[in-house]
């Protein structure tokens, strides 16, 4: 495979940390030839990074975008209401795109972008990373020697993480649907779409149930202060005040993302005039903490989906439950057990651990998408067209929960 070049437009945590390092480990794949991106510190954070220089370094989009074409392919990492006219711009001026998710909370977007794209005769796929994990492709294998039979049903479990749902959806820039997409989509958009890749037949009606139950200003303990650094009394006893996820020695995600300045002083700066360091019980954020979907498919398999912030750990935990055996996995542990009814036997399996982030798939990700650019795969597995369906099943379990009805697919779509 030929090295490929790429622009990167949006140097946040999942452009500047997730993605672009890919053409740091693999230089011979993949070369990153200029960026756009609006905050300066990211911008220069960015340029020293991937040795670039002030020419190809750029402010917007707009200015990176009217240039003749720079490189093969278009990473696309801005906020989730800020990708549709980058990725349009980009299609057309002959880039192949890489897009984060999610695609856009507007569900007329999403099927836009992925119509332009096959207009244009160009790829555009989708950052559903959970795809390209050992893990779940493990699982998918499974499924697909019959050893389970059937699916009749999934039992599928986010476990967001109390400390990651304080971070990302209370503080954070995903805390606020005027802003962002709702948590379902947002978050979850993921897990609609592998319960999608694992079932592999459409999804025909959903449901759904949740509120934002816990991080609301009547449930802030009494005195607590709008930041928790301005004398907080429950200091000692908040699993969320602030200082205990960022002033640690661990620089690492969340921390990195408060802050370009990671030194003690930029964090602490960072706390006392920055979102990340404000009262959970106090911000702007109006996000579910807790979210349940049912799901029906085609053939009359049937998903249930929980989402719940009050969680330990980050990952997900699943059961698939088929007509000759089970499959009891969990993505933390790696562990994965296939139980067969016909004999009662159990085959345990343990994944061996991953270097890249999202257990593997970020990595995994680029590496499909770049091997699909050079021609050597046929379609991506998250292509847009792919990944249309998982984001309406998302935006119509929004839909369910907040008119309290049963939301058919086809109906949403027309």
């Amino acid at each position: 495979m030929k090295k490929l070049t790429a622009i990167v437009i949006g140097a946040g945590d999942r452009g500047a940390n997730a993605y672009a390092p890919y053409a740091l480990k693999n230089p011979n794949k993949l070369e990153i030839v200029a960026v756009a991106e609006p905050l300066e510190e990211r911008r220069k954070s960015f340029k020293e990074k991937f040795s670039l220089s002030d020419f190809q370094c750029y402010k917007n989009y707009e200015d990176i975008l009217k240039r003749d074409k720079l490189a093969d392919i278009a990473i696309i990492a801005t906020q989730d209401k800020m990708h549709l006219d980058p990725t349009l711009k980009a299609l057309e001026a002959g880039y192949d795109v890489l897009l984060e998710k999610p695609m856009s909370p507007d569900a007329h977007e999403c099927i836009k972008m992925a119509d332009v794209a096959e207009k244009n005769h160009r790829i555009l796929s989708i950052c559903h990373v959970l795809r390209y994990t050992s893990f779940f492709q493990k699982i998918k294998e499974v499924l697909a020697q019959n050893r389970i039979g059937d699916i009749i049903s999934i039992n599928h479990n986010e476990n967001v993480g109390y400390y990651h749902q304080a971070h990302s959806f209370v503080r954070g820039n995903w805390r606020n649907t005027d802003i962002a997409a709702p948590m379902i989509l947002a978050k979850s958009c993921h897990d609609m779409d592998i319960l999608l890749y694992l079932i592999n037949k459409k999804c025909l009606n959903v449901s759904s149930f949740g509120s934002l139950k816990h991080f609301k200003e009547e449930n802030a303990p009494k005195g607590a202060p709008m930041r928790c650094l301005d004398g907080c009394p429950h200091e000692n006893k908040c699993p969320f005040y602030a200082p205990k996820f960022y002033l640690t020695d661990n620089v690492a995600w969340p921390t990195n993302t408060i802050s370009t300045d990671l030194s003690f002083e930029g964090r602490l700066k960072a706390l006392k005039e920055g979102p990340y360091g404000r009262c959970v019980y106090h911000c702007d954020n109006n996000v579910v903490d807790h979210q349940v979907v049912n799901l029906e498919f085609e053939d009359g398999v049937t998903a249930t989906f929980s989402m719940c912030a009050f969680t330990h750990d980050i990952g997900r935990t699943l059961k698939i439950m088929g007509s000759k055996g089970e499959i009891r996995a969990n993505m933390n542990t790696r562990e994965i057990e296939v139980h067969n009814f016909v004999d009662n036997s159990v085959e345990k399996i343990t994944l061996k651990p991953t270097t890249s982030g999202h257990g593997g798939g970020d990595f995994g990700l680029i590496d499909d998408f770049l091997n699909v650019v050079s021609g050597n795969n046929k379609e991506s597995l998250s292509s847009a067209k792919t990944s249309v369906q998982s984001h309406l099943m998302a935006l119509a379990a929004e839909k369910s929960r907040i008119e309290h009805r049963i939301v058919s697919i086809d109906e949403f779509y027309k």
